[in-house]
Protein backbone atom coordinates (compact mmCIF):
# COMPACT_ATOMS: atom_id res chain seq x y z
CA UNK A 1 0.00 0.00 0.00
CA UNK A 2 1.40 3.33 -0.96
CA UNK A 3 2.32 6.10 1.38
CA UNK A 4 -0.71 8.15 0.36
CA UNK A 5 -3.48 5.52 0.28
CA UNK A 6 -6.75 7.44 0.45
CA UNK A 7 -10.26 6.32 1.41
CA UNK A 8 -13.40 7.57 3.14
CA UNK A 9 -12.86 5.75 6.43
CA UNK A 10 -10.16 3.69 8.09
CA UNK A 11 -11.37 0.95 10.43
CA UNK A 12 -8.70 0.01 12.98
CA UNK A 13 -9.26 -3.62 13.94
CA UNK A 14 -10.14 -6.68 11.86
CA UNK A 15 -12.13 -8.48 14.54
CA UNK A 16 -15.87 -9.01 14.52
CA UNK A 17 -16.77 -5.41 15.36
CA UNK A 18 -14.36 -3.97 12.82
CA UNK A 19 -15.70 -6.36 10.20
CA UNK A 20 -19.27 -5.25 10.88
CA UNK A 21 -18.28 -1.58 10.76
CA UNK A 22 -16.58 -2.20 7.41
CA UNK A 23 -19.59 -4.06 6.00
CA UNK A 24 -22.23 -1.52 6.92
CA UNK A 25 -20.05 1.48 6.04
CA UNK A 26 -19.31 -0.03 2.63
CA UNK A 27 -23.00 -0.79 2.07
CA UNK A 28 -23.68 2.86 2.85
CA UNK A 29 -21.46 3.76 -0.10
CA UNK A 30 -18.19 4.54 1.71
CA UNK A 31 -14.73 3.49 0.55
CA UNK A 32 -13.27 1.53 3.48
CA UNK A 33 -9.81 0.35 4.50
CA UNK A 34 -9.45 -2.10 7.39
CA UNK A 35 -6.07 -2.20 9.11
CA UNK A 36 -4.88 -4.60 11.82
CA UNK A 37 -1.48 -5.44 13.24
CA UNK A 38 -2.41 -9.13 13.11
CA UNK A 39 -4.66 -11.32 10.97
CA UNK A 40 -8.43 -11.16 10.68
CA UNK A 41 -9.96 -12.25 14.02
CA UNK A 42 -6.50 -12.51 15.52
CA UNK A 43 -7.43 -10.92 18.87
CA UNK A 44 -10.48 -11.25 21.10
CA UNK A 45 -12.72 -12.44 18.25
CA UNK A 46 -10.60 -15.51 17.61
CA UNK A 47 -10.90 -16.48 21.28
CA UNK A 48 -14.66 -16.00 21.46
CA UNK A 49 -17.50 -18.52 21.64
CA UNK A 50 -19.65 -16.72 19.08
CA UNK A 51 -22.58 -15.98 21.37
CA UNK A 52 -25.41 -13.76 20.09
CA UNK A 53 -27.33 -13.22 23.32
CA UNK A 54 -30.22 -11.26 24.70
CA UNK A 55 -30.70 -13.60 27.67
CA UNK A 56 -27.93 -12.14 29.84
CA UNK A 57 -28.87 -8.46 29.48
CA UNK A 58 -31.13 -6.42 31.72
CA UNK A 59 -33.48 -3.80 30.23
CA UNK A 60 -31.54 -0.77 29.08
CA UNK A 61 -29.32 0.45 26.26
CA UNK A 62 -27.23 -2.72 25.93
CA UNK A 63 -30.35 -4.86 25.57
CA UNK A 64 -31.72 -2.46 22.95
CA UNK A 65 -28.44 -2.83 21.08
CA UNK A 66 -28.62 -6.62 21.42
CA UNK A 67 -32.14 -6.74 20.02
CA UNK A 68 -31.13 -4.57 17.04
CA UNK A 69 -28.03 -6.71 16.53
CA UNK A 70 -30.05 -9.91 16.69
CA UNK A 71 -32.31 -8.75 13.89
CA UNK A 72 -29.30 -7.83 11.79
CA UNK A 73 -27.60 -11.15 12.55
CA UNK A 74 -30.74 -12.95 11.38
CA UNK A 75 -30.48 -11.09 8.06
CA UNK A 76 -26.81 -12.01 7.74
CA UNK A 77 -27.69 -15.57 8.69
CA UNK A 78 -29.99 -15.67 5.68
CA UNK A 79 -27.19 -14.24 3.53
CA UNK A 80 -24.25 -16.34 4.76
CA UNK A 81 -25.93 -19.24 6.58
CA UNK A 82 -23.75 -22.30 7.04
CA UNK A 83 -20.66 -20.39 5.88
CA UNK A 84 -20.53 -18.62 9.27
CA UNK A 85 -22.18 -21.47 11.21
CA UNK A 86 -25.12 -19.27 12.16
CA UNK A 87 -27.44 -21.22 14.47
CA UNK A 88 -30.62 -19.64 15.85
CA UNK A 89 -30.80 -22.39 18.45
CA UNK A 90 -31.96 -20.39 21.45
CA UNK A 91 -30.64 -20.35 24.99
CA UNK A 92 -31.72 -21.96 28.24
CA UNK A 93 -30.82 -20.43 31.61
CA UNK A 94 -31.22 -22.90 34.46
CA UNK A 95 -31.76 -22.48 38.19
CA UNK A 96 -30.79 -25.11 40.74
CA UNK A 97 -33.13 -23.94 43.52
CA UNK A 98 -36.62 -22.51 43.78
CA UNK A 99 -35.22 -19.24 45.13
CA UNK A 100 -32.89 -18.95 42.16
CA UNK A 101 -35.76 -19.74 39.81
CA UNK A 102 -37.91 -17.02 41.39
CA UNK A 103 -35.10 -14.50 40.86
CA UNK A 104 -34.54 -15.69 37.30
CA UNK A 105 -38.21 -15.49 36.31
CA UNK A 106 -38.45 -12.02 37.85
CA UNK A 107 -35.49 -10.94 35.73
CA UNK A 108 -37.23 -12.39 32.66
CA UNK A 109 -40.40 -10.37 33.36
CA UNK A 110 -38.44 -7.14 32.98
CA UNK A 111 -36.77 -8.41 29.82
CA UNK A 112 -40.10 -9.41 28.33
CA UNK A 113 -41.42 -5.88 28.82
CA UNK A 114 -38.38 -4.66 26.85
CA UNK A 115 -39.06 -6.90 23.86
CA UNK A 116 -37.30 -10.17 24.74
CA UNK A 117 -39.15 -13.43 24.10
CA UNK A 118 -38.98 -15.62 27.23
CA UNK A 119 -40.51 -18.97 28.15
CA UNK A 120 -40.49 -20.12 31.77
CA UNK A 121 -40.02 -23.88 32.14
CA UNK A 122 -40.20 -26.16 35.17
CA UNK A 123 -37.76 -28.95 36.03
CA UNK A 124 -39.52 -31.64 33.99
CA UNK A 125 -39.81 -29.37 30.96
CA UNK A 126 -36.10 -28.65 31.15
CA UNK A 127 -35.39 -32.26 30.29
CA UNK A 128 -37.67 -32.06 27.28
CA UNK A 129 -35.47 -29.20 26.03
CA UNK A 130 -32.15 -30.71 27.16
CA UNK A 131 -32.45 -34.45 27.89
CA UNK A 132 -28.89 -34.74 29.22
CA UNK A 133 -29.15 -32.05 31.90
CA UNK A 134 -28.47 -33.08 35.49
CA UNK A 135 -31.56 -34.15 37.45
CA UNK A 136 -33.04 -32.07 40.24
CA UNK A 137 -32.86 -28.61 38.72
CA UNK A 138 -35.75 -26.36 39.76
CA UNK A 139 -36.41 -24.97 36.29
CA UNK A 140 -35.29 -22.23 33.97
CA UNK A 141 -36.10 -19.78 31.23
CA UNK A 142 -35.79 -20.43 27.50
CA UNK A 143 -34.73 -17.56 25.23
CA UNK A 144 -35.58 -18.34 21.57
CA UNK A 145 -33.77 -15.22 20.31
CA UNK A 146 -30.32 -16.40 21.44
CA UNK A 147 -28.11 -17.65 18.61
CA UNK A 148 -24.52 -18.50 17.76
CA UNK A 149 -21.96 -18.03 14.99
CA UNK A 150 -18.39 -19.17 14.44
CA UNK A 151 -16.73 -15.79 15.09
CA UNK A 152 -13.55 -16.10 13.04
CA UNK A 153 -15.51 -17.31 10.00
CA UNK A 154 -18.09 -14.57 10.47
CA UNK A 155 -15.48 -11.80 10.68
CA UNK A 156 -13.72 -13.08 7.56
CA UNK A 157 -16.96 -13.33 5.56
CA UNK A 158 -18.16 -9.88 6.58
CA UNK A 159 -14.87 -8.26 5.58
CA UNK A 160 -14.90 -10.14 2.29
CA UNK A 161 -18.50 -9.11 1.62
CA UNK A 162 -17.67 -5.48 2.37
CA UNK A 163 -15.02 -5.46 -0.39
CA UNK A 164 -12.98 -3.21 1.88
CA UNK A 165 -9.26 -3.04 1.28
CA UNK A 166 -7.67 -5.14 3.99
CA UNK A 167 -4.24 -4.27 5.43
CA UNK A 168 -3.19 -6.95 7.91
CA UNK A 169 0.17 -7.15 9.61
CA UNK A 170 0.29 -3.35 9.82
CA UNK A 171 0.49 -1.63 13.17
CA UNK A 172 -1.17 1.74 13.63
CA UNK A 173 1.43 3.97 15.25
CA UNK A 174 -0.41 7.28 15.15
CA UNK A 175 -3.58 9.11 14.21
CA UNK A 176 -2.98 11.87 11.69
CA UNK A 177 -4.68 15.18 12.48
CA UNK A 178 -4.98 18.58 10.87
CA UNK A 179 -3.74 21.77 12.50
CA UNK A 180 -7.29 22.25 13.80
CA UNK A 181 -7.23 18.79 15.40
CA UNK A 182 -9.51 16.90 13.01
CA UNK A 183 -8.66 13.39 11.88
CA UNK A 184 -6.99 12.99 8.50
CA UNK A 185 -6.01 9.33 8.67
CA UNK A 186 -3.61 6.97 10.44
CA UNK A 187 0.10 6.35 10.40
CA UNK A 188 1.22 2.73 10.22
CA UNK A 189 4.56 1.00 10.17
CA UNK A 190 3.94 0.50 6.43
CA UNK A 191 2.99 4.08 5.58
CA UNK A 192 0.14 6.51 6.03
CA UNK A 193 -3.51 5.96 5.15
CA UNK A 194 -5.40 9.19 4.56
CA UNK A 195 -9.08 9.50 5.41
CA UNK A 196 -11.39 12.05 7.05
CA UNK A 197 -12.72 9.42 9.45
CA UNK A 198 -11.15 6.72 11.64
CA UNK A 199 -13.15 4.04 13.45
CA UNK A 200 -11.50 2.65 16.58
CA UNK A 201 -12.61 -1.00 16.57
CA UNK A 202 -9.47 -2.26 18.31
CA UNK A 203 -11.28 -4.18 21.03
CA UNK A 204 -9.20 -4.66 24.17
CA UNK A 205 -6.59 -2.34 22.71
CA UNK A 206 -9.14 0.38 21.98
CA UNK A 207 -7.77 2.55 24.77
CA UNK A 208 -4.35 2.55 23.12
CA UNK A 209 -5.78 3.60 19.75
CA UNK A 210 -7.81 6.35 21.42
CA UNK A 211 -4.66 7.61 23.14
CA UNK A 212 -2.89 7.87 19.77
CA UNK A 213 -5.55 10.44 18.86
CA UNK A 214 -5.22 12.25 22.18
CA UNK A 215 -8.47 10.89 23.64
CA UNK A 216 -8.93 8.93 26.86
CA UNK A 217 -10.93 5.70 26.83
CA UNK A 218 -10.40 3.46 29.90
CA UNK A 219 -10.61 0.03 28.24
CA UNK A 220 -9.29 -2.78 30.43
CA UNK A 221 -8.67 -6.46 29.60
CA UNK A 222 -10.80 -9.04 31.40
CA UNK A 223 -9.30 -12.49 30.87
CA UNK A 224 -11.43 -15.53 30.11
CA UNK A 225 -10.74 -19.19 29.33
CA UNK A 226 -12.76 -21.55 27.15
CA UNK A 227 -12.46 -25.33 27.35
CA UNK A 228 -12.99 -27.28 24.10
CA UNK A 229 -14.00 -30.95 24.01
CA UNK A 230 -13.55 -33.62 21.39
CA UNK A 231 -16.19 -33.57 18.60
CA UNK A 232 -19.51 -35.09 19.69
CA UNK A 233 -22.94 -35.77 18.25
CA UNK A 234 -25.37 -32.95 18.99
CA UNK A 235 -26.17 -33.81 22.63
CA UNK A 236 -26.62 -30.20 23.78
CA UNK A 237 -29.28 -28.41 21.80
CA UNK A 238 -29.14 -24.86 23.19
CA UNK A 239 -26.69 -22.54 24.81
CA UNK A 240 -27.13 -23.55 28.45
CA UNK A 241 -25.86 -21.64 31.44
CA UNK A 242 -26.48 -21.23 35.14
CA UNK A 243 -28.42 -18.24 36.42
CA UNK A 244 -25.42 -16.82 38.30
CA UNK A 245 -23.68 -16.14 34.97
CA UNK A 246 -25.76 -12.97 34.60
CA UNK A 247 -24.43 -11.64 37.91
CA UNK A 248 -20.85 -12.44 36.86
CA UNK A 249 -21.28 -10.49 33.62
CA UNK A 250 -22.48 -7.42 35.53
CA UNK A 251 -19.85 -7.64 38.26
CA UNK A 252 -17.14 -5.00 38.71
CA UNK A 253 -14.88 -7.36 40.64
CA UNK A 254 -11.34 -7.92 39.42
CA UNK A 255 -11.24 -11.31 41.15
CA UNK A 256 -11.76 -14.64 39.41
CA UNK A 257 -15.39 -15.57 38.76
CA UNK A 258 -16.59 -18.75 37.08
CA UNK A 259 -20.09 -19.90 36.20
CA UNK A 260 -20.99 -22.83 33.93
CA UNK A 261 -21.79 -22.00 30.31
CA UNK A 262 -22.07 -24.98 27.95
CA UNK A 263 -22.98 -25.23 24.28
CA UNK A 264 -22.50 -27.48 21.30
CA UNK A 265 -21.20 -26.27 17.95
CA UNK A 266 -21.98 -27.08 14.33
CA UNK A 267 -18.52 -28.64 14.02
CA UNK A 268 -19.10 -31.01 16.97
CA UNK A 269 -16.94 -29.86 19.91
CA UNK A 270 -18.63 -28.57 23.05
CA UNK A 271 -17.47 -25.16 24.28
CA UNK A 272 -17.29 -24.70 28.05
CA UNK A 273 -16.98 -21.35 29.85
CA UNK A 274 -17.09 -18.95 31.48
CA UNK A 275 -14.38 -17.34 33.56
CA UNK A 276 -13.67 -13.66 34.17
CA UNK A 277 -10.77 -11.96 35.93
CA UNK A 278 -8.75 -8.78 35.58
CA UNK A 279 -5.08 -9.76 35.43
CA UNK A 280 -3.87 -7.42 32.71
CA UNK A 281 -2.69 -9.13 29.54
CA UNK A 282 -1.37 -12.21 31.31
CA UNK A 283 -1.94 -15.15 28.95
CA UNK A 284 -0.61 -17.77 31.36
CA UNK A 285 -2.47 -21.05 31.52
CA UNK A 286 -4.40 -21.45 34.79
CA UNK A 287 -5.17 -25.03 35.81
CA UNK A 288 -7.46 -23.95 38.70
CA UNK A 289 -9.61 -21.93 36.31
CA UNK A 290 -9.89 -24.76 33.80
CA UNK A 291 -10.73 -27.22 36.57
CA UNK A 292 -13.49 -24.90 37.77
CA UNK A 293 -14.90 -24.71 34.24
CA UNK A 294 -14.86 -28.49 33.90
CA UNK A 295 -16.52 -28.96 37.29
CA UNK A 296 -19.29 -26.50 36.50
CA UNK A 297 -19.95 -28.12 33.12
CA UNK A 298 -20.17 -31.64 34.53
CA UNK A 299 -22.56 -30.44 37.22
CA UNK A 300 -24.88 -29.24 34.47
CA UNK A 301 -24.28 -32.15 32.09
CA UNK A 302 -22.93 -35.24 33.91
CA UNK A 303 -22.16 -37.09 30.65
CA UNK A 304 -19.28 -34.65 30.08
CA UNK A 305 -17.32 -36.46 32.80
CA UNK A 306 -16.67 -39.16 30.17
CA UNK A 307 -15.66 -36.71 27.43
CA UNK A 308 -12.10 -35.71 26.61
CA UNK A 309 -11.05 -32.07 26.62
CA UNK A 310 -8.82 -31.37 23.65
CA UNK A 311 -7.63 -27.85 24.35
CA UNK A 312 -8.25 -24.55 26.03
CA UNK A 313 -7.88 -21.03 24.74
CA UNK A 314 -7.71 -17.66 26.40
CA UNK A 315 -8.92 -14.23 25.35
CA UNK A 316 -9.26 -10.73 26.74
CA UNK A 317 -12.67 -9.11 26.87
CA UNK A 318 -12.54 -5.32 26.35
CA UNK A 319 -14.05 -4.06 29.59
CA UNK A 320 -15.26 -0.51 30.26
CA UNK A 321 -16.09 0.42 33.87
CA UNK A 322 -19.83 0.92 33.34
CA UNK A 323 -20.21 -2.26 31.23
CA UNK A 324 -21.35 -0.38 28.14
CA UNK A 325 -19.35 -0.11 24.92
CA UNK A 326 -18.15 3.15 23.43
CA UNK A 327 -20.02 3.73 20.16
CA UNK A 328 -20.12 6.82 18.01
CA UNK A 329 -18.26 10.03 17.25
CA UNK A 330 -15.78 11.46 19.73
CA UNK A 331 -16.39 15.21 20.08
CA UNK A 332 -12.87 15.65 21.44
CA UNK A 333 -11.36 14.57 18.11
CA UNK A 334 -13.48 15.43 15.05
CA UNK A 335 -13.51 12.48 12.66
CA UNK A 336 -12.72 9.86 15.31
CA UNK A 337 -15.39 7.25 15.94
CA UNK A 338 -15.30 4.49 18.56
CA UNK A 339 -16.70 0.98 18.34
CA UNK A 340 -15.11 -0.92 21.21
CA UNK A 341 -15.48 -1.91 24.87
CA UNK A 342 -18.18 -4.56 24.39
CA UNK A 343 -16.61 -6.87 26.99
CA UNK A 344 -17.80 -10.46 26.38
CA UNK A 345 -20.71 -9.44 24.14
CA UNK A 346 -18.79 -8.10 21.17
CA UNK A 347 -19.68 -10.85 18.71
CA UNK A 348 -23.38 -10.47 19.39
CA UNK A 349 -23.36 -6.66 19.48
CA UNK A 350 -21.10 -6.19 16.46
CA UNK A 351 -23.80 -5.94 13.82
CA UNK A 352 -25.81 -3.29 15.64
CA UNK A 353 -22.62 -1.41 16.40
CA UNK A 354 -21.50 -1.48 12.78
CA UNK A 355 -24.93 -0.37 11.59
CA UNK A 356 -25.00 2.57 14.01
CA UNK A 357 -21.43 3.59 13.14
CA UNK A 358 -22.31 3.60 9.44
CA UNK A 359 -25.29 5.84 10.13
CA UNK A 360 -23.14 8.19 12.21
CA UNK A 361 -20.42 8.28 9.54
CA UNK A 362 -23.04 9.34 7.02
CA UNK A 363 -24.37 12.07 9.30
CA UNK A 364 -27.73 10.33 9.60
CA UNK A 365 -29.97 9.94 12.62
CA UNK A 366 -29.11 6.67 14.32
CA UNK A 367 -31.67 3.95 15.02
CA UNK A 368 -30.69 3.98 18.70
CA UNK A 369 -29.79 6.92 20.92
CA UNK A 370 -25.99 6.89 21.22
CA UNK A 371 -25.94 9.01 24.39
CA UNK A 372 -25.44 6.06 26.78
CA UNK A 373 -22.51 4.88 24.63
CA UNK A 374 -20.81 8.28 24.21
CA UNK A 375 -17.01 7.83 24.30
CA UNK A 376 -16.34 10.93 26.40
CA UNK A 377 -18.59 9.91 29.33
CA UNK A 378 -15.74 8.92 31.64
CA UNK A 379 -14.43 11.41 34.20
CA UNK A 380 -11.03 9.93 34.99
CA UNK A 381 -11.37 7.96 38.22
CA UNK A 382 -13.44 4.96 37.00
CA UNK A 383 -10.58 2.47 36.86
CA UNK A 384 -9.67 3.00 40.50
CA UNK A 385 -13.30 2.73 41.64
CA UNK A 386 -14.26 -0.24 39.46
Amino acid sequence: MGNGLTCDVVVVGAGMTGAACALYAARAGLDVVVVDRGPVAGGTTGAGEGNLLVSDKEPGPELELALLSGRLWAELGEEFGDAVEYEPKGGVVVAATTDALTSLTGFAVGQRAAGVVTETVDGSQLHELEPHLAPGLAGGVRYPQDAQVMPALAAAHLIRASEARLCTGRTVTGVLRTAEGAVRGVRTDHGDIHAPAVVNAAGTWGGEVAALAGARLPVLPRRGFVLVTEPLPRLIRHKVYAADYVADVASDSAALQTSPVVEGTAAGPVLIGASRERVGFDRSFSLPVVRALALGATQLFPFLERVRALRTYVGFRPYLPDHLPAIGPDPRVPGLFHACGHEGAGIGLATGTGHLIAQALGGKATDLDLTPFRPHRFTGDEVNSA
